[in-house]
């Protein structure tokens, strides 16, 4: 059931997600597509997240946003102090730290770069409400780099640590949210969240958008009409429905890319859910000899598999 409307607002909106904006040619959305897709979000009853590209919106958009309740995701470049979430693409960027309080901060980056920055990373974590890194080149991650990226987990599951015996506990995707879910908690792309896009059509996500313009799944005059719809829920993912990675993204435009399947995930996703699955449970078994924590909260059970795949005989 759908929740959540994503709209972009101009063709080069900020990415926050695993997928890359791939023009510099602004076009922003028709106003009569956007006052459409703000009554339709009010009709449906959905929550409607704007996207806006890194420069000020015209005033007339602005005064049309402003008529429904919202969430912004802006650029750093665009951010104000009234903005829900901000993205930073890569490490190129100097933040004043006072300007990441009370901030959903979400940071694009490779590996690579994730595993050399850490002492950033760190930053953020104490300054920011919520860190989500988005490791933009999943596809790439090799069994090889398991060592070194379950190391950096650890340490930066030690900052948490840390921060939490000072008196705070971050918000951290990759390491806190699986502490506290009792639940898949995914992105929920052409389930319970729908894309508009610029050009006045529905996407399951921005990403299908700008993989191909023609993926659309309806528009704001004939509806949503999303064919295999019941491929985008949990349980017809035969995978994921019985795995216990609750903070995966689960991220259906990666999986179609990589398996070409929407329900069925990559080796490479599976494999560093997994990681991320374990440094919870270690961060979680740190911080309760401390003294209670999230009493409600069960153990998070060890497990001798990264990939359910190989699993699949046990």
């Amino acid at each position: 059931m759908l929740q959540y409307m994503i709209i972009l607002l101009d063709d080069t909106s900020t990415s926050f997600c695993h997928y890359d904006v791939n023009t510099a040619k602004k076009r922003l959305i028709n106003l009569d597509d956007l006052r459409a897709g703000i009554r339709m979000a009010m009709i449906e009853n959905l929550t409607i997240q704007f996207v806006y590209p890194d420069y000020d919106l015209p005033q007339e958009y602005r005064d049309v946003i402003r008529t429904i309740d919202h969430s912004d995701i802006k650029p750093l470049t665009n951010a104000t102090q009234e903005t829900d979430v901000m993205t930073l693409d890569g490490w190129s960027w100097h933040v004043e730290t006072q300007y990441l309080e009370s901030r959903i901060v979400v940071i694009r980056t490779s590996l690579h770069d994730l595993l050399a920055h850490g002492d950033e990373v760190a930053v953020l974590l104490s300054k920011a409400q919520r860190l989500n890194v988005v490791i933009t080149d999943v596809e790439r991650f090799s069994d090889d780099q398991q060592v070194i990226y379950n190391e950096w987990l650890g340490k930066m599951g030690q900052e948490v640590e840390r921060l939490y015996v000072n008196g705070t506990l971050p918000q951290f995707n990759l390491l806190t949210d699986r502490m506290i879910l009792m639940t898949m908690n995914n992105c929920g792309a052409g389930n319970s969240c729908i894309t508009l896009a610029p050009n006045g059509k529905f996407y399951i996500c921005p990403a299908f958008y700008y993989e191909n313009h023609e993926d659309s799944v309806g528009d704001l005059v004939n509806g949503i009409i999303i064919p295999n719809n019941q491929l985008y829920k949990l349980d017809n993912a035969p995978i994921c429905r019985n795995c216990d990675s609750w903070q995966c993204k689960r991220c259906v435009w990666l999986n179609r890319k990589m398996t070409l399947e929407v329900n069925t995930p990559s080796h490479e996703q599976c494999v560093m859910a997994h990681l991320e699955r374990n440094a919870s449970r270690d961060l979680l078994l740190n911080i309760r000899k401390h003294g209670a924590f999230l009493p409600e909260t069960p153990d998070i059970p060890k497990i001798d598999y990264l990939d359910p795949f190989d699993n699949i005989n046990n």
